[in-house]
């Protein structure tokens, strides 16, 4: 799709979202158990709702007690809002931020409106996921794309699904590594494990070819190449419910380096480009606390990408590139 820059453009970022409320976190989690591109529950589509509204009931007890931990709310609308601000600002003038999250507000029909509303005729939409799955990015860019067809088939714009291997970002993220290991101190940082950590995905979404786990090897890969020979392992985390996940999880990789007499981890989270509930309250809380019975007595999270201008600048100018990953 050619630009006019001469006219606005909407820039729209595409993440999962979260509840803004203690309140909200059942009504969040329906809406997440009920998109089949990301779980699909047993009994087939017909029972997916009725499933989902029980298991949102039963399991936002303990997830309410985790945000409360956290401050009572999600922090990713607020980071991706900067984000997007950021991103639009060193692009340009005449570029507008916009988010549309998938599973909690905005919605992408009500961003659309809004673009409309705006004057807005064309955009640039990337998906705020580095790593390809029809689970998060699939799903978000498929209910971009209904929402637009719908209340604004006028709407010219160009997507950007992965970028998994653009090298402002794994510049970025080679940064954050540097600066997770200079928490550590001088005469023990040769010697930390660096423990990158991706979200999971049911095992079958990699067997019917999703390319996620290729792209986040290759992300590791290209971050660590800034760091010669140093080893790395890699995990993966949030696994939840009976089905076959990807493996190995990372709190088996922090057991294995505990048993081998590791005492200093830095976690790296990989999927995840601002903090939320799986790096503030799962990585920092439940695996800090996991790292300490395994004997890992220095551990470390590395800082998240947020907004960090050399972050915001590799997306800056891989929007401008004009070609995804």
């Amino acid at each position: 799709m050619t630009m006019n820059f001469d006219k606005p453009i909407g820039l729209v970022l595409l993440n999962m979202g979260g509840p803004d409320s203690l309140d909200a976190v059942e009504p969040f989690l329906y809406n997440l158990f009920s998109d089949r591109e990301l779980i699909q529950l047993p009994l087939g589509g017909l029972l997916q709702k009725p499933f989902a509204r029980m298991i949102s009931h039963f399991r936002a007890k303990k997830v309410v007690e985790n945000y409360r931990a956290i401050g009572g709310a999600s922090p990713l609308l607020e980071w991706t809002n900067r984000q997007a601000a950021g991103i639009a600002a060193e692009l340009g003038a005449n570029w507008s931020p916009y988010v549309a999250m998938r599973y909690w507000a905005p919605r992408a029909e009500t961003t659309l409106r809004q673009m409309a509303l705006d004057g807005v005729e064309q955009a640039v939409v990337l998906s705020m996921y580095p790593h390809y799955t029809g689970a998060t990015t699939g799903s978000s860019v498929n209910e971009f794309r209904q929402m637009a067809a719908k209340v604004y088939p006028g709407l010219r714009y160009r997507v950007i699904e992965s970028w998994y291997d653009w090298p402002g970002y794994l510049s970025a993220l080679a940064g954050r590594v540097r600066a997770g290991l200079d928490a550590f101190h001088e005469l023990v940082r040769d010697e930390v494990q660096i423990v990158f950590s991706a979200h999971a995905l049911p095992q079958k979404f990699i067997d019917r070819g999703d390319p996620y786990l290729d792209q986040v090897l290759a992300t590791v890969k290209g971050v660590m190449a800034e760091f010669g020979e140093r080893p790395w392992h890699l995990g993966f985390q949030s696994r939840s419910g009976p089905v076959e996940w990807m493996s190995p999880d990372t709190l088996e990789v922090m057991d294995q380096l505990g048993a081998d007499g590791q005492h200093s981890v830095l976690v790296v989270p990989i999927s995840f480009v601002s903090d939320h509930i799986e790096t503030l309250f799962e990585i920092d809380v439940e695996y800090r606390d996991h790292a300490q019975n395994c004997g890992i007595g220095n551990f470390v999270r590395s800082p998240s990408l947020n907004v960090n201008p050399d972050f915001l600048h590799a997306l800056a100018e891989l929007v401008r590139s004009g070609e995804p990953s």
